[in-house]
């Protein structure tokens, strides 16, 4: 059954009317009028009475030329699924059998349940003018809108009615009919950009036809031999083969295979920093599918686990592309949390989960210092079995402040406690790069390159 025939076949309808503000407006004035006539001329006082009648009658007429709304007949199409940040739109499609009259109709959608969409209220009664709603001409009995949809968290989206607004031809009277509605949309992590910007990364030289990409580095499978040169690691140099053609050669080798990758998510009340439009958390999901992309493309094993309070999921590290949809489905799950996360519950037990040698991907959040010393005790348990990079995201508008000119004592007072913020942020990951991880404190929409290269160099050098 489509969407369209669930709207069809579940709503219920309820009718509204109520006058206009204009034929409000016509009807106080018969207020003054008739006490006019009543002080000025008693003798026809009851001349008084003909003006409120004449609206009431107008306002009957504009009641009976107006589209009924019994008869309109309405029908969606909404997405099946959305991507979160991303706009879509729901299809409406109006019809009113026999009535040829052009009408305007106003159509919005009212949302329920637990995702938040942004421009539209939760009831659309208080917000009659906002200028939001979808407008269009009904003409020849027909009409064809889209409503905007813009989900700002991951989850499931409800769409729990649709409110339809228009007026009779004198525009006396209107009319405002909810329909319920039983749609529900899902809001997954948007991962439309990702399959683009990791294929350009593996085949650069596509323009010029395929091309085996060798993935060199400091590993120990062995790769080839070749000719020396002056730069070149001693170290690698085959004494042996060298002898045999007299002349130097040097050993080159593969980077490795089948690492485990992991990636730890903070679903804390910190990841719920809105940045961008988006929490911190959505945007640490689409850098932790990119990379997890990548790694399963180059062999590696990819898992992850989301904590706050307690410690809510954990994906086992997996193989093969095939893998990914099991991967993005584990990061959909992931919920937002109000709570304060628990370092050192998740770590240690992300830590016992993990039977050897990984490169454990942190996304995280910090305010202070103090908050953070718990942070890093079990960051330095965490580097004596596993290689860790530490990612957080830069908040744009603290440089802002701190650089401002102080024109008065509030602008002032941000520009120190914006400095303070950022001196401690910067002592705090000194001290995590000092524990031998890998900081990656960058904006939004630079995370996913750099934490991209910091994996490379890590896979290049051996650290793994």
């Amino acid at each position: 059954m489509t969407q369209a025939s669930q709207q069809e076949a579940g709503q219920k309808s309820s009718l509204y009317m109520r006058p206009t503000p204009k034929a409000v407006l016509w009807f106080a004035w018969s207020i003054p009028v008739a006490l006019i006539l009543v002080i000025g001329w008693r003798d026809i006082w009851y001349f008084s009475l003909y003006w409120p009648a004449a609206c009431l009658a107008l306002i009957l007429a504009d009641m009976g030329m107006a589209l009924p709304g019994r008869t309109l007949e309405a029908a969606l199409k909404a997405p099946q699924r959305l991507y979160v940040g991303q706009a879509g739109t729901v299809e409406l499609a109006l019809a009113a059998p026999g009535h040829s009259r052009e009408v305007p109709v106003q159509a919005l959608l009212e949302y329920g349940g637990g995702n938040e969409l942004t421009g539209l209220p939760e009831a659309w009664a208080d917000t009659l003018e906002d200028p939001e709603p979808a407008v269009g001409l009904l003409r020849g009995g027909e009409l064809g809108l889209e409503l905007p949809l813009r989900p700002r968290r991951r989850g499931r989206a409800a769409l729990k009615a649709l409110w339809l607004r228009w007026r009779g031809p004198l525009r006396l009277i209107e009319f405002r009919r909810r329909d319920g509605l039983h749609l529900q949309v899902d809001v997954m992590p948007d991962v439309r950009g990702i399959h683009e910007t990791a294929l350009r990364f593996f085949a650069r030289d596509a323009v010029y036809g395929l091309k085996t990409q060798r993935m060199r580095g400091e590993g120990t499978e062995f790769d080839t031999l070749c000719e020396y040169l002056p730069g070149m690691d001693q170290r690698f140099i085959d004494w042996k083969r060298s002898a045999r053609h007299r002349k130097l050669l040097c050993k080159e080798f593969k980077q490795e295979r089948n690492h485990q990758i992991v990636l730890g998510l903070d679903t804390g009340h910190l990841m719920l920093e809105p940045l961008e439009g988006l929490p911190k958390l959505d945007h640490a999901i689409k850098a932790g599918l990119l990379l997890g992309w990548v790694s399963l493309y180059s062999g590696d094993l990819v898992g992850g686990c989301g904590f706050d309070l307690r410690f809510r999921s954990f994906l086992k590290p997996g193989r093969g592309m095939p893998y990914f949809k099991q991967f993005q489905r584990f990061t959909s799950g992931l919920d937002y949390h109000a709570e304060e996360t628990n370092f050192t519950l998740g770590l240690a037990e992300l830590n016992a989960r993990l039977q050897r040698r990984a490169l454990i991907v942190l996304f995280t959040e910090f305010v202070d210092s103090i908050s953070a010393e718990l942070l890093l005790e079990s960051l330095q348990i965490m580097t004596r079995r596993h290689v860790v990079v530490f990612v957080t995201m830069r908040d744009p508008m603290l440089p802002g402040l701190r650089e401002a000119r102080p024109g008065d004592f509030p602008r002032l007072a941000e520009a120190v406690l914006a400095d303070d913020f950022l001196r401690e942020r910067s002592v705090v990951l000194e001290r995590v790069a000092r524990l031998g991880v890998h900081c990656i404190d960058a904006p939004v929409r630079a995370v996913s390159g750099e934490l991209l290269n910091r994996y490379l160099m890590i896979k290049q050098r051996g650290l793994l």
